[in-house]
């Protein structure tokens, strides 16, 4: 059967999300904490296989949904406080993380030395500051100018993209208010003509509260459900947690509800507000199975953000997929294993005339492996 669909196949689209390349795990003789990623190798290969075999020659769009690099997560630099956010420190940010993982980058290039593969980059919640130009152009300047004009990123403010019909792609950080940007609002510009990215309050959370626990125990960001890592930390790492727990409420009581306060709403609009701005991580498959039965035009819809892979076909025909992320996640659910390295992709084979799709999420297991990897 695998070899009747490939004859029959017109295009395929890859969708990976959440790679979150960082500054490395060194950043001179100093050991980076906040980086996540560690799977360079992985990646690379990755990437070559849909340039080779059965691929090669075909047409492969690779789409790029969100966070695949991680600005947020970059402390190598010497700008504070909102100076963190301006366009020289997010160039030295850049800078860092595209010196770290140059292998990653070439493949990238590699994978558009074939004429009929193409990149489209989506901007997500970790990545935002790709909507100053200047950065765009700092990654495009690592792709061979021979192949350069097959890589684009995808500067639609709604985020959401179509790369076939009945087909729609968007990061998810969309979802949730914390992490919500504009492409024109969110760019400033002082006296002096100096730009400044003005984030959403998540980054600002990122920052300032989870990097800063990360430094005692790195998996602070890689627990799934939250919930259920407050309960287990209550119990086994109880000081550390109620910590955690008081520096999460001190920070959205200053950062937001004083905010809230501030613009004369009334107690009912207050308490709607809060529960909004506090919906992290929202119920993506409710939300999801709402949007695909109100809209006809969608048959597969595709997000990221939350790095859980997630594949649902409803009976209506319709498809949503997570594609979950390439770092190391923990489960306390028991269905998903006590922890998962799922390097996970979301693929679309678009068959010839036009006769429907074919959709799946898989896990991306290597076609070589070191005999080690690094512990973290």
């Amino acid at each position: 059967m695998r070899f009747l669909k490939r004859d029959k196949v017109h295009k395929t689209i890859l969708v990976i999300s959440d790679v979150h390349l960082g500054a490395g795990e060194y950043v001179g003789e100093v050991r980076n904490i906040l980086e996540d990623f560690h799977y360079d190798e992985e990646l690379v290969e990755f990437l070559e296989y849909f340039t080779k075999g059965e691929y090669a020659g075909k047409e492969v769009e690779l789409i790029i949904n969100g966070d695949f690099f991680d600005l947020l997560a970059v402390p190598f630099v010497k700008y504070y406080d909102d100076e963190f956010w301006s366009e020289d420190a997010t160039k030295e940010k850049m800078a860092l993380i595209l010196e770290a993982h140059p292998e990653v980058m070439d493949a990238l290039g590699e994978f558009l030395k074939d004429k009929s593969n193409k990149i489209t980059f989506i901007i997500g919640n970790h990545d935002a500051e790709l909507i100053f130009d200047s950065l765009q152009e700092m990654v495009l300047q690592r792709i061979p100018e021979d192949v350069r004009e097959r890589f684009s990123f995808y500067n639609n403010p709604t985020g959401e993209y179509r790369p076939a019909d009945k087909v729609l792609i968007k990061h998810g950080h969309e979802y949730e208010v914390a992490h919500q940007f504009d492409y024109s609002e969110n760019i400033s510009t002082d006296e002096s003509g100096r730009r400044y990215f003005i984030p959403p309050w998540g980054s600002y959370y990122v920052t300032r509260v989870i990097n800063k626990f990360k430094e005692e125990r790195d998996h602070v960001n890689a627990v799934r459900p939250i919930y259920k890592f407050l309960i287990n930390g209550l119990i086994y790492d109880t000081f550390f947690t109620i910590r955690f727990m008081l520096a999460n409420f001190f920070y959205f009581m200053m950062v937001r509800t004083i905010y809230i306060f501030k613009q004369s709403r009334s107690i009912k609009e207050i308490m709607e507000f809060v529960f909004k701005e506090l919906e992290l991580f929202a119920d993506y498959e409710s939300l999801t199975y709402d949007f695909l039965n109100e809209n006809k035009d969608t048959d597969v819809l595709i997000v990221g953000h939350t790095h859980e892979p997630i594949y649902r076909s409803y009976n209506n025909g319709k498809t949503f997929i997570n594609t979950g992320t390439w770092t190391k996640m923990y489960h306390l659910d028991f269905g998903k294993g006590d922890h998962t390295e799922n390097l996970t992709f979301a693929k679309i084979d678009i068959l010839k005339d036009e006769k429907g799709l074919m959709s799946n999420l898989y896990s991306w297991k290597g076609v070589s492996k070191l005999p080690y990897s690094s512990f973290s």
